[in-house]
């Protein structure tokens, strides 16, 4: 497993290898480590991007397709069940973390958080603030109705990929909306023995 772990999308990764049991070896990639532009490295991911899992069967990239795999492969089906729907379920709700949920935090955790060279505007830090409650309050609408997990009464990878943007949220400093189901929501992550160690590497 290739990638630093102050990266969200190899705490996916890792996080999902814990929950399925797994060994693992990880070596440090990307910012403030071996460099992605290397030669060996861009052999195993043309994109130069973090993470990437090399197994038995060779390279993979792309830290949702890396959970799925490792789900399909080693997993019992709770993670990513088998049936159509129920997997589309699960999935609807990773690719709306890695599109929707992202793009609206990503000005914002820079700045705030990681005080990032170049993300210091406020008026942009005020909009993607806003951005980003607006797509947590539509998580919270969702956990109201399931009163437990992302695509239901059961955690899946779902929930590996929401409960770390959760984290983040909550911990990087902002003005947070007032989402009690969010709150609850991550409180019951926290019970899972697995989530602890890849949450606290979140933010500095």
């Amino acid at each position: 497993m290739l990638g630093r772990t102050s990266s969200i999308n190899v705490r996916k990764v890792l996080w999902t290898l814990d929950e399925l049991g797994l060994a693992y070896q990880r070596e440090d990639w990307g910012a403030g480590f071996a460099p992605t532009d290397d030669p060996a490295f861009l052999a195993l991911n043309p994109n130069g991007l973090i993470p990437v899992l090399v197994d038995d069967q060779g390279p993979l990239w792309e830290s949702n397709t890396i959970c799925r795999y490792l789900a399909n492969r080693h997993g019992d089906g709770a993670l990513l069940p088998a049936d159509p729907r129920g997997r589309a379920g699960v999935e609807q709700w990773m690719d709306w973390q890695a599109t929707e949920l992202n793009g609206a935090w990503r000005y914002a955790f820079l700045a705030l958080a990681r005080k990032a060279p170049g993300f210091d505007d406020p008026a942009s830090i005020t909009a993607s603030t806003a951005a980003w409650n607006g797509a947590m309050t539509l998580l919270e609408r969702r956990l109201e109705t399931t009163g437990a997990y992302a695509a239901g009464e059961a955690f899946t990878l779902a929930d590996v990929a929401l409960g770390l943007s959760t984290h983040r949220w909550a911990a990087t400093p902002i003005d947070h909306a007032d989402l009690p189901a969010v709150r609850a929501y991550q409180a019951r992550l926290c019970q899972r023995a697995a989530f602890g160690p890849h949450a606290r590497h979140d933010v500095p």
